[in-house]
């Protein structure tokens, strides 16, 4: 099992509100770089998300729950048909419902990580992410970097966070962003 992190994020590590639904100010950076660049599996999962599970916070799976639903094309159909596990104190059984096969997380997050058997992938939600970094529980980063430097906004990694040592595996273009996948260097 792996814990894989995907996040768009700009060149200065801002994560914050990529696609404006936060209504910041300088939300929807990730956005104006066309559709091309965001649309479909730009993080290559593929298999990760036919036989592992999506873990989202309660935001970022309230935000999900109204898009991909609606959307017909192949990777909306893997997103809708992907097991997710959501996190959330204020979020009940009920709520999970409106979205296909999604569960909410019963206890601790990092035991119901440790527990689970499948590949999880976090994308988004990063108050879920916070505690896995915290706790060193990522695997693998995949960080869809887009040519935007913002100077203010919520960082992946803060300045105050743990000291990690990470290995590039891979490096592509994606659209007017840059796909980079990094694993935890070996101990």
């Amino acid at each position: 099992m792996s814990v894989i992190v995907t996040e768009f994020i700009t060149l200065d590590g801002i994560v914050s509100d990529p696609d404006g639904s936060a209504g910041t100010p300088l939300g929807g950076w990730a956005f104006r770089h066309g559709p091309e660049t965001v649309a479909g599996d730009k993080f290559r999962l593929g298999r990760t998300l036919d036989e592992g599970v999506l873990l989202l916070g309660r935001a970022t799976w309230q935000l999900f729950s109204r898009l991909w639903p609606g959307r017909d094309d192949p990777f909306a159909a893997r997103m809708n048909a992907v097991p997710k596990l959501v996190t959330s104190r204020t979020m009940t059984h009920t709520d999970t419902s409106m979205w296909s096969n999604s569960q909410l997380l019963d206890g601790d997050l990092i035991d119901a990580i440790k527990r689970e058997q499948r590949d999880v992938v976090v994308t988004g939600s990063l108050s879920v992410v916070d505690r896995l970094i915290a706790t060193d529980m990522v695997d693998e980063y995949r960080l869809l970097t887009f040519p935007t430097v913002l100077g203010t906004g919520r960082r992946l990694f803060p300045t105050d966070g743990p000291h990690t040592e990470l290995e590039c595996l891979a490096t592509e273009q994606a659209g007017a962003a840059v796909l980079t996948r990094y694993r935890r260097a070996a101990r």
